[in-house]
């Protein structure tokens, strides 16, 4: 096994729209340098330059309980499941230990979290939105519960270790640790976090009850910030641009997509949104999404970065 610097140039795009190519060869560098200030401003940025106080965001009204039918629970809870290791992720990568838990109780079978580390960041830039991002998932975890309460279910048990035999470096088929320095976290967060957003997209068609359907939106929303801001952050920098055509070819050759993923670049342009010649970014069915976080392209129904499965009613990958 060999350490991610040792890992092959990324597979080149043997099909992508001809016009969205020539749109980002024109518009890339100007785009990136834009979103790049854009970025390092909302996430605060060195606190040294800080002019005064950051005003307050409102915070998201906690959710009035509502009778869900069996799609819309299904579907929360598939999300959930999906917060509970986002949320683990970045707080053992921050903290050094893992979400509350009086978030992770509920139905089903409860685990725990193997593998999480701390991480020693030396950008400050990356340490700002990677703290940002592990407060609000905790968040839409309650956001999440507070929607069907009582039926809610567990966190399952989670793998987010960076050892040999961690599903990272399962996809891969590399040994990988997400938690040895800024560019390989981004690197994980990167994997990570385009399923989470493909997910969210494929759900809304579950969703039949009005609130519940403008949560999920909302929620999409806040997960695309996320990920645009982690390809951001990966392409600024050409070596881990490179890589991280890597880890989209590992989803890719998971979920059975055709070659749907995208790196953030292409042909040397900013590719910042995994997006169609409509600009329009694609989904990813539960079945599809489980392909690749079970590191399984077979109808399994459990692996990975869930070792014992999920609880609910979706929980089963697709046979690609």
């Amino acid at each position: 096994m060999t350490d991610h610097d040792n890992l092959p140039q990324p597979l080149e795009a043997t099909s992508r729209h001809a016009e969205r190519r020539r749109f980002l060869q024109l518009a890339g560098g100007a785009s990136i340098a834009a979103g790049g200030l854009a970025l390092l401003s909302a996430c605060g940025g060195d606190d040294d330059d800080d002019s005064g106080p950051s005003p307050t965001p409102s915070p998201t009204p906690t959710p009035t309980p509502t009778s869900t039918t069996n799609a819309d629970r299904a579907a929360v809870n598939f999300a959930l499941q999906l917060e509970y290791l986002q949320a683990q992720y970045f707080a053992y990568a921050t903290t050094g230990a893992g979400v509350s838990a009086d978030l992770l109780t509920g139905t089903g079978t409860p685990g725990g979290v193997t593998g999480g580390a701390p991480v020693t960041f030396s950008d400050p830039f990356v340490a700002a939105c990677a703290r940002e991002i592990a407060a609000e998932s905790q968040r839409r975890i309650a956001y999440l519960r507070g929607i069907i309460t009582a039926e809610a279910v567990a966190q399952p048990a989670i793998n987010i270790s960076g050892a040999a035999d961690g599903p990272f470096s399962a996809a891969l088929k590399e040994t990988f640790n997400p938690y040895s320095g800024d560019g390989n976290f981004l690197l994980g967060a990167f994997f990570l976090q385009d399923v989470i957003v493909t997910a969210y997209k494929g759900l809304q068609p579950l969703i039949n009850i009005g609130n519940t359907r403008t949560g999920f939106f909302g929620l999409l929303g806040a997960q695309s910030y996320h990920a645009g801001l982690i390809r951001t952050a990966l392409y600024s920098d050409p070596a881990l641009r490179t890589l991280a055509g890597r880890f989209s070819d590992a989803r890719d050759s998971l979920d059975g997509s055709s070659d749907l993923d995208q790196g953030v670049s292409i042909d040397g342009a900013a590719n910042i949104t995994p997006a169609d010649g409509n600009g329009i970014a694609f989904s990813r069915t539960n079945p599809a999404v489980l392909n690749v976080l079970y590191v399984n392209k077979a109808s399994v129904s459990s692996g990975g970065f869930f070792p014992a499965g999920l609880n609910g009613d979706l929980k089963t990958s697709a046979a690609n």
